[in-house]
């Protein structure tokens, strides 16, 4: 059965990089969308973007496309995005599907879901950046693109644009909690992925806060959509079909 999916990038990246994902998915007979959201377009001032302007350009992106019956799927930061975007327009929305991404209770930011020390380090990297966060390529290579070679590391690495650190701190407003929303709900999780420590692991602490949902795992780090598109596309569609 063929479905529509939108593809909500993390952050640092661009609905761009989400298009190998995409590739598969749409081979699949599947309708896919990838935008890049508010804050990580050329020239957007990342001193400026919140999160709600993130979530905005979603929210509009949806409208000016007339998407209806969609499958959202978040990827870490775009977790949040998502989460936001369910609350502001439910009716649009057949499933949400986080990616290893952040589930926020109402009036929490990215922030409040990382380890103390994350957090300092970002603080820091974005004051000496005017509000904009960029992180240091070993911290990329170890711990986000850890299943893959140096070669692939390194030019993805060079893909990417910082991220406004106000979508990191900026609360969620939801008038729902997300176990309490009407649509489905899906978490993958890259069994590999130490971008959050596994003593606070993506799955189960952030991903049962969506109540009911299936779960769907494979081997793989946090960029697994680089590393295995193809595995990536299988298991959004595992986690997104009906």
């Amino acid at each position: 059965m063929a479905d529509t999916y939108v593809l909500v990038h993390g952050a640092w990246h661009t609905g761009e990089l989400l298009e190998p994902t995409a590739k598969h998915l749409r081979s699949r007979g599947h309708t896919v969308h990838c935008p890049t959201l508010a804050g990580n377009r050329p020239g957007d001032d990342r001193a400026t973007v919140g999160l709600a302007d993130a979530a905005t350009s979603l929210l509009d992106f949806l409208e000016q496309q007339k998407l209806e019956n969609v499958r959202l799927v978040g990827h870490s930061y775009g977790g949040m995005v998502i989460s936001q975007v369910a609350d502001w327009a439910p009716q649009r929305i057949r499933r949400l599907v986080y990616i290893n991404g952040f589930v926020p209770f109402n009036g929490q930011c990215l922030n409040d879901m990382v380890p103390g020390p994350f957090k300092e380090l970002f603080d820091n990297l974005a004051a000496a950046n005017n509000g904009a966060l960029m992180l240091p390529f070993p911290i990329w290579r170890e711990v986000f693109i850890n299943d893959g070679d140096l070669a692939l590391a390194e030019s993805s690495y060079a893909r990417l644009n910082p991220q406004p650190y106000r979508t990191f701190t900026d609360p969620v407003a939801l008038r729902t909690e997300l176990a309490a929303m009407p649509m489905g709900k899906s978490f993958v999780n890259f069994q590999q992925d130490v971008s959050m420590p596994h003593s606070m692991p993506w799955h189960p602490r952030l991903s049962e806060r969506l109540g009911l949902f299936r779960l769907s795992e494979a081997p793989g780090s946090h960029e697994a959509l680089f590393t295995h598109p193809e595995l990536t596309a299988k298991k959004i569609e595992e986690a997104g079909r009906d």
